[in-house]
C-alpha cells in the first residue's frame, strides 16, 4: 500500500482529500468518487467520502494545527491525531461493537480515515430532537467500564501502563480542558460567553469560594491522576447512536486521567439535555444515568472478580471504596461541565438552542444552580437522586 510519510503537512481539501484514499488503495483510480467537508467542530477539518454508484463511504478526519474558534493564534499539536488513532485502536480492542473501524492513519499528514457512521445520528441532535436511545446508557456504561478497567493498574502490569501513560500524553489538549472547564469558568475571564441577562448569576458563581474550592480539587486531580486511559471529551456530540447501536468517535483528548472523569462529563450533558426540556419529557433522561452507572458498577465488578492482577484485590473493602470515589468524582466533573457548558467559550446546542428567551435564560439559571450543587454535595449525591435536582 503507498505511503504519504515523504508528504509535508499541507491541509486538504475536498480535491485532495479523494486523491488521498485513492492513492492509499482504499477506494481504486477509476472510480467517481465525491468529497465533502462537515466538520462542524473547532479543531478538525472532516471530509465525507462517497461512491454513489456502490454507496460506499467513509470518513478523513485531519487535525489543523490551531484551533479553528479561535484561529492560528491558539496553535495546537498535530501529535493529537495520532493519540486519537491510536485511542480509538484501544477502545476498539476491549469494546469493538462500540468503535468505527480505522482503516488507515498518517502522522505526517495528521489524519485518520475510519468508518463512515452516518446511518446513525448525533446522539445530542437526536435527544433534542426527542429521540430516545433505549440502549445508550446501557452501551455508554459498559464501554466505560471496560475501558477504564482493563487500561488501569487492576489488568496490567505497572510498568506496561506507565508505558500507556507516556503514550498518551497530550498536553495540549489538556490545557484546553484544564483551561476551559476547570479554571476560566470560575474567574471573569475574557474567554467565558453568556448572555447579559445572566450576569448577576454569574458574578454569584465567581463569588462563591465553596465552589470554587471544589473545582481547585477536581482539577488538581485532573492533572495528578492517572488512574486510567480516558476518551477526555465524551458528550453526546461524541456518540452516534440510533435504537439498536452506539459508536463513540473523537478521543482526540485521550490521556491518563481519573476514573470518574468520563462517566461525570457523559452524566453532565445527559443532565444538560433534561434540563432543556419540559418536565414531563425529563425522566428517560434521569433514567439513562441510572441505567449508566449501575451498567458500570457491574460490569466492573464482574471484571474486577475474574481479571483483576492486583493482590489488594481480594479485600473487598477496596473495591466498594474504587466504586464510591469514581461516582463522587463522576459527580463533581459533571458539575463543572454543566457550569462551563453554561457560562464558557464552548457551549451546547440543548440550552442555547432554546428559542424563548426567558425559557432559555430559566434553563441556563437551572443549570448553573445544578452545577453549583454537584460541586458542592459530591458525597451526597447518588444516581437516583438527579430527578429531584431539577424540581
Amino acid at each position: 500500500m503507498p505511503t504519504t510519510k515523504e508528504i509535508v503537512y499541507t491541509p486538504l481539501t475536498e480535491i485532495t482529500a479523494i486523491k488521498l484514499v485513492k492513492k492509499l488503495n482504499l477506494f481504486s483510480e477509476t472510480e467517481a468518487l465525491t468529497a465533502r467537508e462537515i466538520g462542524d467542530g473547532n479543531l478538525n477539518l472532516v471530509f465525507h467520502i462517497t461512491n454513489a454508484k456502490t454507496n460506499e463511504s467513509m470518513i478523513v478526519k485531519q487535525a489543523l494545527p490551531y484551533a479553528k474558534v479561535v484561529g492560528e493564534s491558539w496553535p495546537l499539536s498535530l501529535k493529537r491525531a495520532t493519540i486519537e488513532s491510536n485511542a480509538l485502536k484501544q477502545f476498539g480492542e476491549f469494546v469493538p461493537e462500540f468503535i468505527p473501524d480505522v482503516y488507515h492513519h498518517d502522522e505526517t499528514l495528521a489524519v485518520t480515515v475510519m468508518e463512515d457512521l452516518s446511518h446513525l445520528t448525533i446522539a445530542r441532535t437526536g435527544l433534542i430532537n426527542g429521540e430516545t436511545y433505549p440502549l445508550i446508557s446501557e452501551h455508554i456504561g459498559t464501554f466505560l467500564a471496560n475501558i477504564a478497567f482493563k487500561t488501569s493498574d487492576f489488568a496490567i502490569k505497572p510498568q506496561e501502563k506507565k508505558g500507556l501513560v507516556a503514550q498518551y500524553i497530550n498536553p495540549d489538549l489538556c490545557n484546553i480542558t484544564e483551561e476551559l472547564v476547570f479554571t476560566d469558568p470560575f474567574f471573569n475571564y475574557d474567554t467565558n460567553e453568556f448572555e447579559e441577562t445572566l450576569q448577576r448569576d454569574v458574578e454569584d458563581l465567581w463569588a462563591d469560594e465553596a465552589v470554587k474550592l471544589e473545582a481547585a480539587k477536581l482539577k488538581q486531580k485532573f492533572l495528578t491522576s492517572s488512574q486510567t486511559l480516558v476518551h477526555g471529551d465524551l458528550h453526546t456530540g461524541s456518540i452516534f447512536a440510533n435504537e439498536q447501536w452506539t459508536k463513540v468517535i473523537d478521543p482526540e483528548f485521550a490521556f491518563y486521567g481519573p476514573f470518574g472523569f468520563d462517566l461525570g462529563h457523559f452524566i453532565a450533558n445527559l443532565l444538560l439535555n433534561a434540563i432543556s426540556r419540559e418536565e414531563n419529557n425529563r425522566p428517560p433522561l434521569f433514567e439513562h444515568i441510572v441505567r449508566t452507572w449501575k451498567v458500570y458498577t457491574n460490569t466492573w465488578t464482574a471484571l474486577w472478580n475474574e481479571t483483576n492482577v492486583e493482590p489488594f484485590a481480594e479485600n473487598t473493602n477496596y473495591l466498594e471504596y474504587i466504586l464510591e470515589q469514581t461516582w463522587i468524582d463522576a459527580v463533581g466533573y459533571a458539575g463543572c461541565e454543566v457550569i462551563r457548558r453554561t457560562i464558557g467559550l464552548a457551549h451546547v446546542a440543548d440550552i442555547d438552542g432554546i428559542e424563548d428567551g426567558e425559557k432559555r435564560l430559566h434553563a441556563q439559571r437551572t443549570a448553573l444552580r445544578v452545577g453549583r450543587y454537584l460541586l458542592t454535595h459530591q458525597n451526597e449525591i447518588k444516581a437516583v437522586d438527579f430527578q429531584e435536582l431539577l424540581k
